[in-house]
């Protein structure tokens, strides 16, 4: 049986460009049909703006669906090297080269020894989601970049080098700077994060990545696979840690983690907890009056949105502010092999509590379920904008989280660490007073 996909919270594997156009210097090239790629170049819902990328396509047509399309793509990364200023091309293919049986891998291969690397990864959107194309591609440029002359395979270790991944580029609206404060925190505590996404980062990171001592994924299941290549071909030790740590309590556990696994000077750690935390607590003092007193606040809370926000969100609000939670709904389509271990993640809440899940990406009914809730009070909502409107009919408060994001900016904001967490209880509050005030 298909599945309903009511109010899309994502895209198909071949979306996973993002992932490429991330990596500064780096260019995806298409091997699809030109709908596929006007289509999913128009990046709104990541958080309220339109993408400017450049990339090739070779816009194949009927010609190329009967008679093939390798000749289209050779020539069209042929034409790439000459004209754009890259330093990695990354061909992708969508779903009619894969069911004509376009070999991607040849052509690519013809390229062996072009001045600049080019490398292939399958992503048609019949096998999967973004989600999952995301993971592909990081695993093919891993397999295919990561050897001689690319890399010196004989490079001694770097003392305290961490490759750093934490979730999806531009899928997350926030990714940027939730990786950032995440860098920071690393910095912080005496290790080196080696991250390859963003500004001043790219290939050079890149080449780094086999020095590393460790990697550290935070993410609840996207981005396993290839992380545990680096550990396998490398011999990278890695640190899966399941969710984003924000506010005081989940930020200073991941800290005390990462510092155990990877033997990071303690004394430095334990320092830099205390002053952070010292900091959070203090400015939650000034304003505990309004989170005690204020009677715009609910004491019940859904999310409904991907494994990682819905379970990071959901740590927080119960972990730091004393929320109770209804039902979590994850949208992100998990493999079934991973959800057992989110759930469980969902059940290790203090005090207690556990958290009802369920993975669903029904937008429809998801609303009538919501709206059928005894939240006893006001409730809370986390999620895309699909939730919005819902939130307005419950008269409930309602925070954009997650994509699609359409009626909000975000530049470098982070809802990770100890300031991500106090700029999660900026927006959740400032969303219930103001309510409260037209009222």
């Amino acid at each position: 049986m298909a599945k309903i996909l009511d109010q899309p919270r994502y895209k198909c594997a071949l979306s996973a460009m993002q992932t490429v156009q991330s990596i500064p210097g780096a260019i995806p090239v298409l091997h699809s049909g030109p709908g596929c790629a006007s289509k999913l170049n128009d990046n709104r819902g990541t958080s309220g703006h339109y993408s400017a990328n450049i990339f090739p396509c070779t816009s194949v047509s009927e010609k190329e669906v009967v008679f093939g399309g390798a000749a289209k793509l050779r020539a069209t990364v042929e034409s790439a090297l000459k004209v754009i200023d890259a330093d990695l091309f990354v061909i992708l293919s969508g779903c009619t080269q894969e069911i004509i049986g376009d070999d991607i891998r040849e052509i690519a291969a013809e390229f062996e020894d072009a001045e600049k690397p080019v490398v292939w990864a399958k992503t048609p959107g019949f096998k999967g989601n973004n989600y999952l194309g995301h993971d592909w591609i990081l695993k093919a440029l891993f397999e295919q970049l990561l050897k001689e002359p690319f890399i010196d395979t004989g490079a001694p270790k770097q003392k305290g080098l961490v490759n750093l991944f934490v979730s999806i580029p531009q899928q997350d609206p926030f990714w940027l700077g939730n990786l950032r404060e995440i860098e920071k925190l690393l910095t912080a505590i005496g290790l080196t994060p080696n991250t390859i996404f963003g500004f001043g980062r790219g290939i050079e990171n890149v080449k780094k990545i086999p020095q590393a001592e460790f990697t550290i994924l935070v993410s609840p299941w996207v981005g396993i696979e290839s992380a545990k290549y680096l550990e396998k071909k490398f011999k990278i030790p890695l640190l899966h840690y399941k969710y984003l740590p924000i506010g005081a309590f989940e930020t200073s556990k991941f800290l005390r983690t990462v510092q155990e696994f990877t033997g990071a000077d303690k004394a430095l750690t334990e320092k830099f907890i205390d002053e952070q935390e010292k900091e959070y607590y203090y400015y939650i003092e000034r304003f505990s009056d309004t989170f005690l007193e204020s009677r715009a606040m609910g004491k019940r809370f859904s999310t409904v949105s991907d494994a990682h926000y819905a379970l990071s969100v959901t740590k927080f609000l119960v972990n730091d502010l004393g929320e109770f939670p209804e039902t979590q709904y994850i949208t992100d389509d998990t493999p079934a092999k991973y959800r057992d271990a989110i759930r469980e993640e969902f059940e290790n809440l203090n005090y207690g509590i556990k958290a009802p899940v369920e993975w669903n990406v029904d937008g429809l009914d998801i609303d009538e379920k919501i709206s059928k809730a005894d939240y006893a009070g006001t409730p809370l909502i986390l999620g895309s904008m699909w939730e919005e409107k819902l939130c307005k009919k419950l008269e409930a408060h309602f925070i954009n989280i997650s994509y699609p994001m359409n009626t909000r900016l975000v530049i470098n904001s982070t809802v990770a660490g100890y300031a991500g967490g106090l700029k999660l209880i900026e927006d959740i509050y400032t969303e219930a007073l103001a309510k409260c005030a037209i009222k």
